[in-house]
């Protein structure tokens, strides 16, 4: 089994990711549904992000209702964009891969990033 730190690279922080961070602004805070935005490995598969995302959130808690359950893993593969290199040539930012996790209602991530 891979590495959770491999599978996971780092939260995507955009205004985007952090409005979906919050929710619904119309729903409570026991049914609020949260989603969250990460930089994942591009050999990851949706099985694999779900494990880690839960094994590095919930290492170290003890109680079973404190621990954060990943209902839902959509993945996107984003094309790099091209840019120049110097004054003529062109160059491209390599492809990656990111990935929207949504949480059971309730549940939030304390130290996302945000």
């Amino acid at each position: 089994m891979k590495d959770p730190h491999v599978i996971i690279l780092r939260p995507h922080i955009t205004e985007r990711s952090v409005a979906l961070s919050y929710g619904d602004p119309n729903a409570t805070t026991e049914t609020a549904v949260r989603r969250y935005t990460f930089v994942v490995a591009k050999d990851a598969n949706k099985i694999e992000i779900k494990a880690a995302v839960e094994a590095i959130y919930n290492a170290g808690k003890g109680k079973k209702d404190a621990k954060i359950e990943v209902t839902k893993v959509a993945t996107i593969s984003m094309k790099g964009k091209s840019r120049r290199v110097g004054q003529r040539s062109s160059g491209k930012k390599p492809d990656w891969k990111k990935a929207i996790i949504t949480l059971a209602p309730g549940q939030l991530l304390e130290d996302y990033g945000v």
